[in-house]
């Protein structure tokens, strides 16, 4: 069929390109593929893989179309053209599409009406949309275990459907590779590193697999049974905080637009719960800009150590303990402002309510999956007792108010308690990439100029770009003045983009003195917790917190008279001993992979089972009554210098000296000391350059002597 192509000449003066699909002119102006073209149009591919921000990949083979003198091709993966004729919903492709779903569904764990994602799963949808009642297939032969090793997120590999969705996320969005795909043909499954679970890998806890995966096969580990039981608990006193994020999202669960203020309904939706309290997380963002400032300050003022650091996104601290342990003196000791609220609840609010901290529940309503983990480290448990002992995120908070019966829309809005429900606007824009270093500015500008400081919107680190850098003039002026006036600021999100920054920090091709970083895209309104939404869906939320920022009496941190109170009946003075005990805390490195244990017997096997184990640079020295630890690097650079002939050296005389007991050889991944030759670790001690020549005389000097010999004094693990 012959088609005429109409070339329209837009306003900039250049002519367009038209394409025809289901018999309409479409311009091409751009897009990638047929499918962005067509879904300009207003006609919707079906599609599993295809995400705009992240790499084509093909895999499903759902966005079949018809071209003319071309036949079936990927929508997502052919380039449109001028005068390509495309057919969208004919007869063969609808046949092609029903029959794919039907395989996929073969291999499908079809326990719908069980399932977290029922109602909201994309495989769900299609099958719905395609009138698909039965399946002709038999079901799968087994189930695999569920993994729910992570204190966030659950993986379920009986609902993958190998799209690939959380691979390229993880690696292309986050530079991480936590989840990877696996073997070859109908054996073919995504997984972590050597099919441990998630929680033994390298993952941050982000959350954004969770957020692209189209089915039930990754979702966030629900608490909402532990916020139950506290509601419950008559001797329990339940209370909530709740991010700035949430406020923007939690709607969207209810019918309202991205964006949408809903503090007031959401907070009358928890007490209607059963909730003692609900104070508001941006008091405590206040209070992390405070000392956050008079940290950089500080810092500044004694030559460093700088770049600063943000600290507030947990997937981040993470990821610079496990890939940058290097970097983490430049990292604020200010903890996030969830464990600065749980902190303040238990140490002041509590006791001053006559209340026993471990009768205070302490819910924290976060958008981040991250958190999860946070809430559980070590430093911020005291006495036994954690500061905010449970997470729940805006998904989950939607879940337990329409098991309420609860109306969201049209329930009367209550405020916040006092004195820990005010924030300023400053606090609020935390939720949004670039927030964090518009507070401290602002509060910056406070402590420059007084209360006479004129509002400052810092602008050139707002909107959604990967990286945004700008130069602030502390003395007020054009941003021109003294080199010592001029603080220069770098922003942004993503771990991938955020990996690549600290590179170029470290090899001095940048330089600035305050960085902030989230792990999310568009940071706290990105997050792994939040309703799934796409790019704009994010902008929206941003947009929202942007509105509720220019609508605050309170501009900047020191303007909030609670945060003031605060110091004066118990902190002190910024810095104080109180103040650090209370609100700040140090991250030390740690392993990437769980180690794989190196066996006499199996000297060769361990080094290659353990190809990717951990990557514990700082193992602590040896303990009493307990064996020297021994970690020899089996990365791809150690391993071509003959790591594996140095494991097998090792294992020999572990056995000929009699110290099998004594030592725990391990193969481990990565010292991050490639270029230097076999690097190996005896306690707190790394040795390289080892080879295969000198591995007998650095076992007999380092580990011979240190294991038979008297045992040593315990030492404070060093960052």
């Amino acid at each position: 069929m012959a088609v005429d192509i109409k070339m329209t000449p837009p306003s900039a003066g250049e002519d367009k390109a038209w394409m025809t699909i289901d018999g309409r002119q479409v311009p091409v102006e751009g897009e990638r593929n047929i499918l962005e073209v067509a879904r300009k149009a207003g006609i919707d591919i079906p599609n599993f893989c295809y995400h705009s921000e992240l790499s084509v990949y093909g895999a499903c083979r759902l966005c079949l179309v018809e071209v003319e003198g071309r036949g079936v091709v990927a929508s997502c993966s052919t380039a449109p053209e001028a005068g390509m004729v495309v057919h969208t919903n004919t007869q063969r492709i609808r046949r092609l599409r029903r029959l794919t779903l039907e395989l996929i569904l073969a291999d499908h764990d079809r326990e719908c009406t069980t399932c977290v994602k029922s109602g909201a799963c994309r495989l769900q949808e299609l099958a719905n949309r395609f009138g698909l009642d039965r399946v002709r297939f038999g079901e799968r032969d087994g189930r695999e275990p569920v993994d729910t090793s992570s204190p966030s997120l659950v993986r379920d590999p009986n609902k993958c459907i190998l799209c690939g969705d959380c691979v390229r996320m993880c690696s292309e969005v986050q530079g991480i590779g936590a989840i990877e795909f696996a073997y070859r043909g109908s054996e073919t499954a995504v997984v972590p590193a050597f099919d441990k679970g998630l929680g033994d890998v390298d993952c941050v806890n982000c959350g954004q697999c969770v957020q692209v995966c189209p089915t039930g096969a990754l979702t966030v580990r629900s608490e909402t049974e532990r916020v139950w039981e506290a509601i419950h608990d008559p001797d329990t006193t339940v209370v909530v905080q709740m991010a700035p994020a949430v406020r923007v999202a939690l709607g969207e669960a209810f019918g309202l637009d991205p964006g949408t203020q809903a503090a007031g309904k959401v907070v009358a939706a928890l007490k209607s719960l059963g909730v003692d309290r609900v104070f508001d997380t941006t008091f405590a963002a206040d209070l992390t800009a405070w000392e956050e400032t008079h940290e950089f300050l500080r810092r500044r003022k004694e030559g460093g150590p700088l770049p600063l650091f943000t600290s507030c996104c947990p997937a981040w601290v993470r990821y610079c303990e496990q890939y940058h342990a290097d970097l983490l003196k430049n990292l604020s000791t200010c903890r996030s402002p969830q464990q600065m609220m749980g902190s303040v609840l238990k140490r002041y609010w509590a006791p001053r309510q006559g209340l026993e901290p471990d009768r205070v529940f302490v819910v924290s309503l976060m958008p981040c999956t991250a958190k999860k983990f946070e809430a559980a480290r070590p430093e911020f448990v005291r006495e036994g007792c954690p500061d905010v002992d449970c997470v729940i995120t805006t998904g989950e908070a939607a879940a337990m108010i329409r098991e309420a019966g609860i109306d969201l829309e049209s329930i009367p809005e209550e405020p916040f308690d006092n004195p820990l429900g005010m924030g300023s606007g400053a606090a609020v824009i935390f939720g949004t990439t670039g927030g964090v270093a518009e507070a401290v500015v602002r509060t910056v500008a406070g402590i420059v100029h007084g209360q006479d400081a004129p509002r400052v919107d810092f602008t050139p680190v707002r909107g959604h770009r990967g990286l945004k850098e700008a130069t602030v003039d502390l003395s007020g002026g054009d941003g021109k003045g003294e080199s010592g006036d001029r603080v220069r600021v770098a922003v942004v999100h993503g771990l991938a983009r955020a990996g690549e920054l600290v590179r170029a920090v470290k090899e001095g091709r940048v330089d600035y003195d305050l960085v902030e970083v989230m792990a999310c895209p568009g940071g706290c309104v990105g997050g792994g917790g939040q309703p799934v939404g796409p790019g704009e869906t994010r902008a929206a939320r941003s947009r929202g917190l942007y509105r509720i920022d220019r609508r605050s009496q309170l501009h900047r941190p020191q303007d909030n008279p609670h945060i003031a109170r605060l110091y004066r009946e118990w902190l002190g003075e910024v810095g104080s001993h109180m103040a650090h005990e209370a609100l700040h805390t140090r991250y030390h490195p740690h392993r990437r992979i769980e180690g794989v244990r190196a066996t006499a017997s199996t000297p060769a096997a361990a080094g290659a089972a353990a190809a990717g184990a951990e990557g514990d640079a700082f193992a602590a020295a040896k303990v009493p009554g307990e064996p020297l630890e021994v970690s020899v690097c089996v990365g791809t650079g150690c391993y071509l210098r003959g790591s594996h002939h140095v494991l097998r050296v090792f294992n020999r005389l572990l056995d000929e000296r009699g110290l099998r007991d004594r030592v725990n050889l391990s193969a481990t991944f990565c010292l991050e000391k490639c270029d230097r030759g076999v690097s190996v670790k005896v306690g707190d001690r790394l040795i390289t350059g080892v080879g295969p020549d000198t591995a007998a005389e650095v076992f007999e000097r380092e580990v011979s002597g240190r294991a038979a010999g008297p045992v040593e004094t315990p030492g404070r693990r060093q960052g």
